[in-house]
């Protein structure tokens, strides 16, 4: 029976992958890894070990040796970090006999590092956001003076590695600015951007050497705790609701293409609406599914079982539609301490007394 260690185990990035995983007919073994054992012990997976964090001089190592003890068929990283130092080793894991789906390390680079995502799409074409990387007190007086709306704010975020709107602020004070940077240590690392509105659109991806596998879309309609953020925003969606439109899927390939000339492994496009309704795209999630990937599962769709499906079986999909197979209008509803569910608007209509 094959085995797959999932990383980030216990914490809701990796428990939708796994509970996900559970429900194949194959039935492999789900072993998870984790660094925060109060969360590693709340995990649905079947086996579960301790692991230092993956910035850590002990990290290697460790991973090494639990791969060589548990013997996984395929392991798989949730958080951006630790996708990205084990992308570095990943001739190491392969040499163990255990294979990831992952993309080239210089794609993972560049898209866990916001500006160079950025960068690459300028280059390619795609509409984004102006961006100005924030050197310097002058870089940010122009970041104001350029990319300021009309009420002359604009959008601060950490480029760096780091997922849930790290470092993020809306501002039209140049002083509480500096001041937010400097609370982040953050000058040559935190970039200034053009404000786009609230609206976001999110178009999760598995490619295999070049091809689309599969896409669905799903717009957010709230963020959990957002009222507790300076910014709004807390990468914990709330509300997730199923959601298709060809432009948003045209960007998207678009913005994959970007970064990758033969896309590989799971592209998540982030992508949030400007004035004139076009959806800009703000980053990618590479190699992980987000947060929410159960909604998909619970759906119909389930992404994780098709990605193990291709790296262990070389099993593609059999898909009466490759992109947004899921029919429109479906909701993900999550809380906290409490069990999510997938609805429709009638349904919550039907329930709560308005």
């Amino acid at each position: 029976m094959k085995k797959i260690l999932i990383a980030g185990a216990g914490g809701a990035p990796s428990e939708g992958v796994i509970n996900s995983l559970l429900r194949s007919k194959k039935n492999e073994i789900i072993i998870g890894m984790g660094s925060e054992p109060t969360d590693l012990v709340l995990s649905n997976a079947q086996e579960k070990y301790y692991i230092p964090y993956a910035d850590s001089p002990e990290y290697k190592e460790a991973l090494l040796k639990l791969l060589r003890e548990t013997k996984p068929d395929l392991v798989h990283f949730q958080n951006d970090l630790e996708i990205y130092h084990a992308s570095m080793l990943r001739d190491e894991i392969h040499a163990l006999g255990v294979k990831t789906y992952m993309p080239s390390h210089e794609v993972i680079d560049t898209c866990v590092h916001k500006y160079k995502t950025y960068l690459k799409c300028k280059e390619a074409g795609v509409k984004v956001p102006e961006n100005i990387m924030i050197n310097d007190e002058n870089d940010l007086k122009r970041a104001f003076s350029e990319l300021g709306d009309e009420n002359g704010k604009i959008w601060l975020r950490a480029s760096s590695i780091g997922g849930g709107g790290k470092g993020a602020l809306p501002t039209s004070d140049y002083t509480f600015a500096k001041g937010w940077i400097e609370r982040y240590n953050g000058w040559g690392d935190f970039v200034a951007a053009e404000m786009l509105t609230p609206d976001t659109v999110t178009w999760l991806s598995v490619w295999n050497e070049g091809e689309l596998v599969v896409a669905q879309t799903r717009i957010r309609k709230g963020w959990t705790h957002g009222n507790r953020t300076v910014s709004g925003v807390t990468g914990v969606t709330k509300v997730g609701q199923t959601f298709s439109d060809p432009e948003v899927d045209r960007i998207s390939i678009e913005t994959v293409k970007a970064v990758s000339d033969k896309p590989h492994g799971i592209f998540g496009v982030d992508m949030a609406y400007d004035k004139n309704g076009v959806p800009n795209p703000t980053e990618i999630n590479i190699s992980r599914f987000f947060t929410t990937v159960l909604f998909f599962t619970e759906a119909g769709l389930n992404l994780p079982e098709i990605f193990k499906d291709i790296v262990l079986y070389n099993e593609l999909p059999d898909l009466q539609k490759k992109i947004n197979p899921l029919e429109d209008g479906l909701l993900w509803v999550r809380g906290m301490d409490t069990k999510p569910r997938l609805m429709t608007s009638e349904q919550l209509k039907n329930e709560v007394r308005f």
